[in-house]
């Protein structure tokens, strides 16, 4: 396999999964664990987390449409609560592996996200926000969501995102934390990664490119 570009997912990939947060929410407000996942996953192509990720609504739209979603669930939980758990923290190996994939191949990323937060990686104060857009400025390519209109796992994004980088998707190693999004990626020819934990991911990483990582 003849690689060109390395295609990274953000939050759950270079910054700890949001997953965790939704779940001490649940776990402190006596409610099932992956609720807010179920919610999210339930008509996930035009239900109120797909609209807002690709900018159809707005985020007061937002945070009445999935109260309403979560409360015909069993528990009412606000859209703005939600957007609150986004954000996660760094983490630092991931990001040396991503310069030290720079060093070698053209790297992107392709991230669902929303228009809120105080910068990339829907940061939720300034300080973090800095920080996570000098991890973005070290991308050749960067496709959001929110910008673009639409999101993983619409393939379309897939595509444009190799488009911009100027590769074949058969020439591209995608990492995501969600098999969903890497399904369709794989789909086109990409290599893909499920990023379950820092230390599995780069050795897959490591595997495929055959750098020391």
């Amino acid at each position: 396999m003849s690689i060109k570009a390395i295609l990274w997912d953000f939050g759950g990939v270079l910054t700890t999964s949001p997953f965790e947060a939704f779940n001490r929410y649940e776990t402190d407000h006596g409610m099932p664990k992956d609720f807010i996942r179920g919610i999210n996953a339930t008509n996930p192509d035009h239900n109120a987390w797909a609209q807002f990720e690709s900018s159809n609504i707005g985020i007061e739209e937002f945070d009445a449409k999935f109260a309403a979603e979560s409360a015909a669930q069993g528990y009412r939980i606000q859209g703005r609560q939600v957007v609150d758990l986004l954000s996660g923290h760094l983490r630092p190996r991931m990001v040396e592996t991503l310069k030290r994939c720079k060093a070698n191949f053209q790297v992107a990323c392709i991230t669902n996200n929303v228009k809120s937060g105080a910068g990339p990686g829907m940061a939720r104060n300034a300080e973090r926000a800095e920080q996570m857009a000098a991890v973005m400025e070290l991308f050749d390519v960067v496709v959001e969501s929110s910008v673009e209109g639409i999101r993983k796992p619409n393939p379309r994004i897939y595509e444009l995102t190799c488009q911009r980088l100027g590769v074949a998707p058969s020439a591209v190693v995608f990492l995501d934390d969600l098999g969903v999004n890497l399904k369709p990626a794989r789909a086109l020819g990409m290599h893909t990664i499920k990023v379950l934990s820092e230390t599995q991911a780069i050795e897959d990483l490591s595997a495929v490119t055959g750098l020391a990582l």
